[in-house]
């Protein structure tokens, strides 16, 4: 033959080798991606949407305690220790969106966008879907670490 038309490769086991362990950590890296992919995709329920983001705006409430001075804003506005399984958290909510005296600062401006979406996933989005197991209205004036279990009366 002519070595111009044809050149063996000296190692192609080597190669091959390569090629093979090269796929198997691309496959490998797949696999791990769908794994992630399929147990993190699960979309929030309802409930599970206003649980977080009532824990969200009580710890921003929190926070805008810390920072802003108080003043007529902060003496107008109602305390958000939100407990959703507290029929009265609909009223405070309603209180906390039409507080007046608070349009200048844009981190109350944030949380009033916060609170109006969480009222209105309540009242519309998950009508149906949450329980109140309460309506003590005096606890929603500090914070309450412990969640309300439902009880079943036989």
């Amino acid at each position: 033959m002519c070595p111009l038309i044809y050149k063996p490769q000296k190692e192609p086991l080597a190669a091959l080798l390569k090629l093979q362990t090269v796929m198997k950590l691309l496959l490998t890296f797949l696999a791990l991606n769908i794994f992630f992919l399929f147990t993190y995709s699960a979309p929030p329920t309802c409930y599970s949407r206003v649980v977080s983001l009532s824990k969200e705006i009580t710890e921003s409430f929190q926070a805008l305690q810390r920072i802003v001075p108080a003043g007529p804003c902060m003496d107008s506005l109602p305390t958000l220790y939100l407990d959703i399984h507290n029929s009265c958290v609909m009223t405070r909510l309603r209180t906390f969106i039409s507080a007046p005296h608070c349009g200048r600062l844009p981190r109350v401006t944030a949380l009033k966008k916060k609170v109006r979406s969480l009222y209105n996933i309540i009242n519309s989005v998950c009508k149906r879907d949450l329980v109140f197991f309460t309506d003590d209205c005096e606890a929603l004036d500090h914070i309450s670490t412990v969640t309300p279990t439902p009880t079943v009366s036989t």
